[in-house]
């Protein structure tokens, strides 16, 4: 007899579709950027009540990058919004108590959108770190 698991429910297979979907998208624009000479630092960094998706440097910039993962650039760009921008800088400020020597650098915050059928679009500053 076999035993049964407990089926997910459906709002349960929607938000680990959508994570699986955002890890695919992070690993897609993690590779976009290695090709364009950028070389990584952190991954999904966490602090302060935010998230970093990506942290880059290429020479003497510091890149942290939010990447969003929609059905067309469109929409993905529209989905950084001021209240997910302030929560991107808090984990920024967050990243530099940690990484003093760092804020001597070149401080980006930039996006890579990336929607299905298409190459990830890396948009260099696309949105200011907001300070306290």
């Amino acid at each position: 007899m076999r035993s049964r698991e407990p089926q997910a429910s459906s709002p349960e297979r929607r938000r680990r579709a959508t994570y699986l979907r955002g890890l695919g998208a992070e690993r897609l624009a993690l590779l976009a950027l290695m090709l364009k000479g950028y070389r990584p630092l952190a991954r999904r960094f966490a602090a302060a009540g935010g998230e970093v998706d990506l942290v880059m440097r290429r020479g003497s910039v510091v890149a942290f990058v939010e990447v969003k993962a929609r059905p067309t650039l469109d929409e993905a760009f529209s989905a950084i919004d001021a209240r997910k921008r302030r929560a991107f800088s808090r984990a920024v400020r967050a990243w530099l108590t940690r990484h003093p020597g760092a804020v001597a650098l070149t401080l980006r915050a930039d996006a890579v959108f990336v929607a299905p059928g298409r190459w990830p679009r890396h948009v260099v500053s696309a949105f200011e770190i907001e300070t306290l």
